[in-house]
């Protein structure tokens, strides 16, 4: 059973900048020799910003660019931007193989304290996508405080609906507690791994950022990053030790 090696970069971002955000992530990402799933923060190339008129559409400019770092670094991103399509406004997570191939998932849970829903429709859907025999469940910030729309449960073939529950994040520092819980709590319930990547430093907003970003497997035991440092990092997961974990501690299906 193959390993998956995660990279979690956890960046500051210079505010509704797309390009000087490209140029900063392709400075950070200059030391990945190797990567299976490299995972930025939430709308990576602008901030959480509501200025729809920085959308672009899924042959856009940003999108090219993830998917020309996806072939060079022969690893699949995982991040979120804003995307305009049929008239609307998504913040869309787009998962990027190196083929050029993506995987959309649309946020389910937009965030009404900072009026994002006046400006993006929700998705409706969950995304599961299998990379290297890993499925991975896609989800975005505010879709943590929510644990009906990542329950994972055992399937018609016998096994578990996922493996690896990834969440990119602009999550401010004042709430970060509920974060650190929030991820540990979906780890331990999924019995699933689970990535959460979130930026540092200060938006146009006066709103800081600690990052806290962090890898947590299934019984809660976790890798953290610095606070308030940019850090890009890697982890090896072991399909193994999850299967171990779940046979020895069956408690998906008891649901």
């Amino acid at each position: 059973m193959q390993d998956l090696t995660l990279t979690l970069v956890q960046a500051d971002q210079i505010w509704e900048d797309v390009q000087a955000n490209l140029t900063h992530y392709e400075e950070l990402l200059s030391s990945i020799e190797k990567s299976d799933v490299i995972i930025l923060p939430e709308m990576f190339q602008t901030a959480f910003s509501m200025n729809t008129s920085l959308a672009e559409t899924m042959d856009g400019p940003s999108i090219a660019w993830l998917k020309k770092m996806a072939q060079e670094k022969q690893s699949a991103f995982y991040t979120s931007l804003m995307i305009s399509e049929n008239n609307q406004y998504f913040n869309r997570g787009v998962f990027v193989l190196p083929s050029g191939e993506i995987t959309h998932y649309d946020k389910r849970k937009t965030f009404g304290l900072a009026k994002e829903n006046d400006y993006f429709s929700s998705g409706t859907v969950e995304q599961i996508v299998t990379w290297k025999g890993w499925k991975i469940q896609l989800q975005i910030c505010y879709d943590l405080r929510f644990p009906e729309i990542s329950r994972n449960r055992i399937e018609k073939s016998g096994q578990p609906a996922y493996d690896l529950l990834l969440y990119v994040a602009n999550w401010p520092e004042k709430r970060s507690p509920h974060w650190k819980a929030l991820l540990t709590a979906r780890a331990i319930e999924n019995q699933s791994y689970v990535a959460g990547v979130n930026r540092v430093g200060l938006d146009a907003n006066n709103f800081s950022y600690s990052g806290d970003s962090k890898l947590v497997n299934a019984l809660g035991e976790e890798n953290l990053l610095p606070i308030h440092t940019e850090s890009c990092q890697s982890f090896v997961i072991s399909k193994t030790d999850l299967l171990k974990i779940r046979e020895m501690l069956p408690f998906l299906s008891d649901r």
